[in-house]
């Protein structure tokens, strides 16, 4: 079959599960589940997957919630990935009720034209991405070996292809004084809490240094038990980012330094923790990025001319670029409103909502379908990739 046909063929497919699909959305909004708790969510996934003759695998790489679902036998295998977590109180504020569904949505489709023009469909669901471990925890369990390509795509108020998402490494410190009486005998305490203070301190003095891509913030988490005792012990968490490793690393090795001086000018003793592990940054595919963006000019959509290392964050599909060709477009969910806010969970289970399942999963079925059947396409896919690694 001519590309054209194929590619017709999947947007009546898509039309067709339009209304199901924005309902099994809708269920994720008002079943809000966090990180490696998404338990109706993995089984609503699950369940309709199979519906369509997947194979689905439940509870991967450790993870009850985490799955690899597969159509197919044949290369390339494309895989789409689905998010499934909610934020504590705001719920789908990430929207992930809008990209996890997408993906699903497409992964349908392109499984009914396998038989007809070869390749795989690999539906991954990932837990736990708002805090970064779900899609790193399945790339060490060897779940992304053998496929080609992943992919997703995510609601935004901008309509964009390539995003920069930063690295970011977590680091938690805790400090170990001496408690006292804070008035009757201040001489004879340790002050855990000064440590943790002049740590912050510091770190702003730090950023006057640093490059402009480069990202940190922090709480305390521990600041002592009351204001008469000189505290014994006071912690901080910190979040490091910035857009390529040589540079966190570096960065990060800085603000262990601000922690150190405080600990050694107050006489406390340090004790450092790395919390999950390091979300790599992105590695932008600029080949792969130009599939996608094909697909957008063929259904008529219009890229946003917006920066696209403006407002970065930090994500585990960085992880997965590292190993694979990955893209992760912004779709438009609705000018003028920020994810992680409740506007923003709310808007999904809108039209827009509905009209934003229906952008991401026809540009990631047609995207796929063109991966499937161009082998020059997915080659130069590769090498962009193998370029990236240097």
């Amino acid at each position: 079959m001519r590309m054209t046909e194929i590619k017709t063929e999947i947007l009546k497919i898509l039309d067709g599960l339009k209304d199901r699909l924005f309902s099994l959305s809708c269920d994720f909004y008002h079943n809000p589940e966090t990180g490696l708790k998404e338990y109706k969510t993995s089984v609503a996934c699950t369940s309709i997957l199979e519906e369509f003759g997947f194979k689905v695998d439940k509870g991967v790489a450790g993870m009850e919630t985490a799955f690899k679902a597969h159509f197919g036998n044949g290369r390339p295998a494309i895989s789409l990935l689905v998010e499934m977590d909610a934020l504590p109180q705001i719920g789908h504020g990430c929207g992930h009720n809008i990209s996890g569904v997408a993906s699903v949505c497409a992964a349908i489709a392109v499984s009914e034209l396998i038989p007809k023009i070869g390749g795989s469909a690999v539906v991954l669901g990932t837990p736990a991405e708002e805090i970064g471990v779900g899609k790193i925890a399945m790339i060490k369990a060897g779940i992304f070996n053998g496929l080609d390509v992943a992919m997703m795509v995510h609601p935004s108020s901008k309509r964009m292809v390539s995003r920069i998402f930063l690295g970011l490494i977590r680091l938690n410190l805790n400090f170990k004084g001496k408690p006292s009486h804070a008035s009757a005998y201040p001489e004879e305490g340790i002050n855990a809490l000064d440590a943790v203070i002049q740590t912050f301190h510091s770190i702003s003095a730090l950023r006057q240094q640093l490059r402009s891509d480069v990202r940190i913030h922090g709480i305390i988490t521990d600041g002592g038990a009351a204001p008469n005792i000189i505290p014994e012990k006071a912690s901080a968490s910190f979040y490091v980012r910035a857009k390529d490793m040589n540079e966190l690393y570096s960065v990060k090795e800085k603000v262990l330094n601000c922690a150190r001086g405080a600990a050694l000018a107050t006489g406390c003793q340090l004790t450092i923790e790395e919390g999950a592990d390091m979300n790599a940054p992105l590695k932008i595919n600029k080949a792969f990025a130009d599939i996608y963006r094909r697909q957008m000019e063929f259904l008529g959509l219009r890229e946003d001319d917006f920066p696209m290392d403006k407002n970065a964050g930090s994500s585990d599909i960085g992880n997965v670029s590292q190993v694979l060709p990955t893209i992760h477009p912004h779709i438009l969910l609705r000018r003028g409103i920020n994810i992680h806010t409740r506007e923003f969970a709310d808007a999904t289970i809108t039209e827009d909502g509905k009209n934003a399942i229906m952008e991401g999963a026809r540009c990631l079925a047609l995207t796929a379908a063109e991966l499937i059947m161009d082998k020059e396409v997915l080659e130069k896919v590769k090498m962009d990739f193998e370029i990236s690694k240097g």
